[in-house]
């Protein structure tokens, strides 16, 4: 028991910060990344021992997050709530920064989920091509293509598509 403990332990500290990482690019929450990151390593305790390669734990842990975030839309229906527009908090000190980012997240979550996901674990995760198409459980030269085309359809978002506002970081 104290191997599987120790075991355990590593892959919590060496994967906490990317899969908290990638849970916030998900959900844009930090609470619910959070219970997300919670949620995929008490299944992965509970799972530890079917885990048979060690080098293959990343992987693993990113498909059982991807699940856990698939079951958070099952589990509840969405709430919508009225909030008037004075009662919002006022964020203007970082609206430059924020708008672009707000623009690349907008353009990304346009993309197709077959090259949102790709792009998403490079950039956010820091992932190699290899790594992605093992999580993803593709060939590396998919994975190669789909990052490609997925470059080439966010460029022409932010950068092609000016009636649109998207180069200011304005575009929705």
């Amino acid at each position: 028991m104290k191997n599987k403990d120790q075991q355990f332990q590593a892959l919590v500290e060496a994967y906490h910060k990317p899969l908290y990482r990638y849970a916030y690019w998900l959900t844009s929450d930090e609470s619910v990344a959070e219970d997300l990151v919670q949620e995929t390593f008490m299944r992965a305790w509970r799972a530890l021992d079917s885990l048979q390669n060690v080098e293959a734990a990343k992987s693993w842990l990113i498909t059982i997050l991807r699940r856990e975030n698939a079951r958070r839309f099952q589990r509840k229906s969405l709430e919508y709530t009225d909030i008037e527009a004075d009662e919002l908090p006022d964020n203007s000190g970082h609206y430059a920064f924020s708008t672009n980012l707000e623009a690349l997240r907008n353009c990304m979550g346009r993309l197709s989920e077959k090259y949102r996901e790709p792009i998403v674990m490079q950039l956010v995760l820091g992932y190699s091509q290899d790594e992605i198409a093992q999580a993803l459980d593709i060939p590396a030269n998919t994975v190669a293509t789909r990052l490609r085309r997925a470059r080439q359809q966010l460029q022409a978002m932010l950068g092609g598509n000016d009636e649109q506002g998207y180069s200011r970081g304005v575009g929705v």
